[in-house]
């Protein structure tokens, strides 16, 4: 294995890009999830994060959810050639065991994990590098809300193939691609991240999508019950981190966990986390200065849960059907295979 790695850094993730990301954060108080994603440190504390509480570790049944989701998606693709592009690719191991199936099924198999932090895009290469050779792997660092060139990139990254929006040459073969999008549809604003990936997947293309669902038959009452999954030392810990570094102390305030309703584009209920400040505090990010008073609060986090029946209508208002889901016993998770159309 090569000594190095070649990562492509996409301008929305740029130094400056991030400064301006950071400062707008501060301004509004309301912070981008990806600032928790950014460093060595962050991811760390994220991934120990998820091998505690996220069901695809703590669940067999989950597990076993995902595996019927990957050969359901795999059946529509080999054997070809496929390219992967795992959106928001986190550590990369549910893509790898996808990656493995399409593999030990016959297709040639490219790679693209996507994450907004050069540590995390890292971490899910090293565990493709098991199943694919380094030729195969195209890491991508981007931040997926604010590129807005991304389908003519994520086009060309595979060399001497027909993609769907580019043709490379009238003897190349054609390229089947599969994009992932695990475990992200919570953190994002539904208009905004949904028209973003009707743009990315084009007529031939699927996506494999997972959402955090409300279990039992009464929406409130769910989301009231996985409320623990979230208000945690763990989840705690890898927030606060942030704060802590930008010079805020935990004696400053206090991180509280709650639910609330945002009615558009379709009615959900999210978990958020803002650190309320019990005393003033003053950041400095550079020249800029951010003054919190006592009684003010900052927004550090949120995550949508979702029903079936709701994650198809978000779908479905973006012109994504569709064609498959799978939902775990504990109805906490689900994984959904959607097309173009």
């Amino acid at each position: 294995m090569c000594a190095a790695a070649n990562i492509t850094i996409h301008a929305s993730q740029f130094p400056e890009a991030v400064r301006l990301d950071l400062l707008g954060s501060l301004r509004s108080r309301k912070i981008n999830h990806k600032f928790y994603y950014d460093s060595l440190k962050q991811t760390q504390k994220w991934l120990a994060l998820h091998q505690v509480y996220s069901p695809s570790r703590t669940d067999p049944d989950c597990t076993a959810v995902y595996q019927k989701s990957f050969a359901a998606a795999a059946k529509q693709l080999v054997p070809a050639l496929v390219h992967l592009i795992g959106l928001g690719c986190g550590g990369g191991q549910k893509d790898v065991a996808l990656l493995r199936l399409m593999k030990d099924s016959g297709s040639e198999v490219f790679y693209t994990p996507s994450d907004v932090g050069v540590a995390m895009v890292l971490v899910a290469r090293q565990a493709a590098l098991s199943v694919l050779p380094e030729a195969n792997c195209f890491p991508l660092v981007c931040d997926l809300a604010t590129a807005q060139d991304l389908p003519s990139l994520i086009s060309g990254i595979v060399p001497g193939v027909i993609s769907p929006t580019g043709l490379r040459s009238a003897e190349a073969p054609t390229l089947k691609r599969l994009f992932t999008f695990f475990g992200m549809l919570p953190n994002f604003e539904s208009d905004t991240i949904l028209p973003k990936l009707a743009s990315l997947v084009q007529p031939g293309d699927h996506l494999l999508l997972s959402a955090n669902l409300a279990p039992g038959t009464d929406y409130v009452t769910g989301v009231e019950r996985v409320l623990p999954l979230y208000d945690n030392e763990l989840t705690r810990d890898w927030l606060m981190t942030f704060l802590l570094d930008l010079g805020i102390e935990r004696t400053d305030g206090e991180l509280r966990f709650g639910i609330e309703e945002q009615p558009t584009p379709v009615p959900l209920k999210r978990i958020i986390a803002r650190f309320h400040f019990s005393c003033d505090r003053i950041v400095e990010v550079e020249s800029q200065r951010f003054e919190f008073a006592a009684g003010e609060s900052i927004r550090l986090f949120f995550s949508y849960r979702h029903t079936p029946a709701l994650v198809r209508t978000l779908l479905n208002q973006y012109g994504l059907k569709v064609l498959n889901e799978w939902v775990t016993l504990s109805g906490e998770e689900g994984v959904f295979l959607a097309v173009s159309g």
